[in-house]
């Protein structure tokens, strides 16, 4: 029986910016529960919960100071356990984030970890002595800018953080450390969560010896600041142990019935498709991993195609997740916008070729609605990447904003008070109710496509081969048994003519019209081609 995840589309929600209930500003368990039939609607199969676990809010829930608890702001673990409840009952299942490379600096294990070393918790996270002359003990950068050491005066020793200095980094050299990250991981499992998205999974290690990265020999990886990507970070992260942990996890998830686990691979480029076919290799690591290959400013058939076929020669016997948007990366319609007729196009385009793509498919929060990138001002900013390198660095918030349910009412619908990030009136007039309204809206877009690869088996488990046309036409075959399908997409605002050499007519949503053996692709345009036998396509 083929495993519900592989051909799943999972919808990411951002709780603070959801739904907001008790009027606070920002979104909650409650309102996420209230709003679930939304996403049910659209077609999705699995919600993916941003982090709603105890925490000082530094990094939005990415500093964990409570791995089994809810946050206050979003709920109680009685409203989590009627989400759950909810969501199963409209057919969803639901995941969670389970930040585990680093907590909070005022999580219990470090605030005793800190306090000497020869503590129960001494050698729970990366401590290392100053180097002679004070400086810290390598030369790796946080993400967030700077060392990714920080000097703590109470044990006179350095702590080692990938992000912010509030996030010190587990050690997982430690198999007590380990032995208690499962544990917590196994309570949720008892709750009846489905499963965990697990953030910057191939951060969980670091080299022993403490060696210095090399300068990196192509071109520099921009998150936050260029200079962590001015190394090659092959001593702070990826290293051969975290495949060891990633079995532990797997292990553990196998005495339960029907869970998944995708890892978000914190890389770009080539390198992150050979990760994800390491990570998941088998049947005994993650069901699946995404990177960031998808969520930057390339747009061209090569790239993609790169992408797809990259992991399907690195990793015969992985999957993968796809994904064009989520909480870190600007909007992929305003991304990719200068490729783009018009917003709406790239919407359009976007959804289109998503949903072709073999593997899970990922959708973010607002996606379905064609939604932009917000602009913001420096006083609205919370972002602390963006506070600190502002405007060199505008940050993650302008994808963050609300949710827009209802474009006449306060807040669009989000919220009856201040709500934690602006919504403003690009953003409100690509409201729900709005977007309900209108025949030949986004949202009825993302309806009618995600539908359309729900029934059509090539598109769920068809297996991929590429078709040979040059830029800007991104073409391929998905085909599992008698069932095929020819995709093809004009990544261009120009026409694009194609010859077909053989019958075929066009079926599901499409931008595109067939006249004889010619198929005319407008700017932006895209077909789904059904034919008998052989089809050949060229220019």
């Amino acid at each position: 029986m083929r495993e519900w995840w592989r051909d799943a589309v999972v919808y990411q929600i951002y709780p603070r910016s959801f739904q907001d209930d008790n009027g606070d500003g920002v979104g909650d368990l409650q309102g996420i529960t209230r709003r679930l039939p939304h996403v049910a609607a659209l077609g999705a199969d699995c919600i993916w919960l941003s982090p709603i676990f105890t925490s000082p809010q530094k990094d939005m829930g990415y500093d964990v100071s409570d791995y089994t608890d809810i946050d206050p702001l979003f709920g109680t673990l009685a409203d989590f356990d009627a989400l759950i409840a909810h969501a199963h009952d409209l057919g969803l299942k639901v995941i969670t984030d389970q930040v585990l490379s680093h907590t909070s600096n005022q999580h219990p294990w470090f605030r005793q970890s800190r306090t000497s070393r020869d503590n129960d918790k001494a050698d729970w996270y990366v401590w290392a002595d100053p180097l002679p002359d004070g400086s810290p003990p390598t030369n790796w950068h946080s993400h967030f800018g700077g060392p990714a050491w920080e000097f703590d005066p109470q044990r006179c020793q350095y702590y080692l953080h990938n992000f912010l200095a509030a996030q010190p980094d587990l050690n997982f050299h430690n198999p007590d450390v380990v032995d208690a990250i499962l544990e917590t991981c196994k309570f949720w499992l008892d709750r009846g969560l489905d499963g965990f998205r697990l953030d910057t999974v191939n951060y969980y290690f670091h080299d022993t010896q403490l060696r210095s990265n090399p300068p990196a020999q192509s071109r520099p990886q921009v998150m936050a600041t260029d200079l962590y990507g001015m190394q090659d970070n092959i001593y702070n992260k990826t290293r051969p142990e975290n495949l060891g942990f990633l079995e532990k996890l797997r292990r553990l998830t196998d005495h339960y019935d029907d869970i998944m686990m995708v890892g978000e691979v914190g890389e770009m480029g080539r390198k992150s498709i050979q990760i994800m076919g390491d990570y998941t290799a088998g049947s005994n690591r993650l069901h699946m991993a995404y990177s960031f290959a998808m969520l930057g400013p390339d747009f061209s058939a090569d790239h993609f195609r790169s992408c797809i076929a990259g992991f399907q020669q690195g990793a015969p016997d992985g999957h993968p997740k796809w994904s064009f948007s989520n909480h870190d990366v600007p909007r992929h319609v305003t991304r990719w916008g200068d490729h783009a007729i018009s917003d709406d196009h790239m919407a359009r385009l976007a959804c289109a070729m998503l949903m072709s793509f073999e593997g899970t498919i990922g959708i973010y929060q607002g996606e379905e609605l064609g939604q932009t990138e917000t602009e913001l001002t420096y006083d609205e900013l919370t972002d602390p990447p963006a506070l600190r390198f502002w405007p060199a660095v505008k940050g993650r918030d302008g994808c963050r904003t609300p949710m827009v349910w209802a474009r006449d009412e306060p807040n669009a619908g989000f919220s009856t008070g201040q709500p934690w990030l602006p919504v403003k009136t690009p953003q409100m007039a690509r409201s729900v109710d709005a977007q309900e309204a209108t025949g030949d809206s986004i949202l009825k877009f993302y309806k009618t496509a995600i539908a359309f690869r729900t029934a059509q088996p090539a598109l769920r488990a068809g297996q991929t081969t590429f078709i040979d046309l040059p830029e800007p036409l991104l073409a391929f075959r998905r085909q599992t048994g008698s069932e095929q399908i020819t995709c093809i997409f004009n990544l261009s605002k120009e026409p694009q003519v194609i010859t077909l050499n053989g019958n075929a007519s066009l079926i599901g949503p499409q931008h595109a019209e067939i006249d004889g053996f010619f198929l005319t692709l407008p700017g932006n345009g895209f077909a789904y081609l059904t034919h008998d036998g052989a089809l050949t396509l060229s220019v």
